[in-house]
């Protein structure tokens, strides 16, 4: 990863953090307000390809962790972009202005996890059909207690002879 454009973040975003964990891996955790300048200023550097976006469940830290990955055509280097938003009533902004295809991968987090994204017109299910309950993707979803009650109403073969 080019150090070059490390010190180069560092001195256009106030309050982030930048690692380099090998030559082509760069992490930056950022604030909220970073989010589109960030992703805007690394797509105008050819970082112009977003593979992901993903979320880990950290309920331990009651809180979400979003995480963008963007690469180059150009250059093998993968940047992460990283941001921790409370569980409670969670949100954050969408990048639909500037990567279009970041539209599914919010939707289908919003729809697994619960994370309403902020400028996304189009927040519509994907694979839940009727989903009423807590999102399946969260570490306090009880899958168990979801099987027993969806499934154990169901009548076997033999109750239907």
């Amino acid at each position: 990863m080019d150090n070059a454009l490390e010190k180069e973040i560092k001195s256009r975003f106030v309050g982030i953090e930048v690692f380099t964990p090998q030559k082509d891996r760069m992490t930056i955790k950022i604030r909220k307000e970073n989010l589109l300048g960030i992703i805007k200023f690394l797509k105008d550097k050819e970082f112009n390809y977003l593979t992901a976006v993903t979320c880990v469940d950290w309920i331990d830290e009651n809180e979400f962790e979003l995480i963008y990955h963007l690469s180059s055509f150009h250059d093998p280097a993968h940047i992460m972009i990283k941001k921790r938003i409370p569980r409670e009533n969670p949100s954050f902004t969408s990048i639909i202005p500037i990567f279009k295809n970041s539209q599914t991968y919010e939707r289908e987090i919003h729809e697994l996890f619960g994370i309403y994204f902020e400028g996304n017109p189009r927040l519509t299910p994907l694979f839940l059909e009727n989903w009423k309950d807590k999102p399946p993707f969260r570490k306090d979803f009880d899958t168990r207690e979801y099987v027993k009650e969806t499934y154990d109403s169901i009548p076997t073969l033999e109750e239907y002879k």
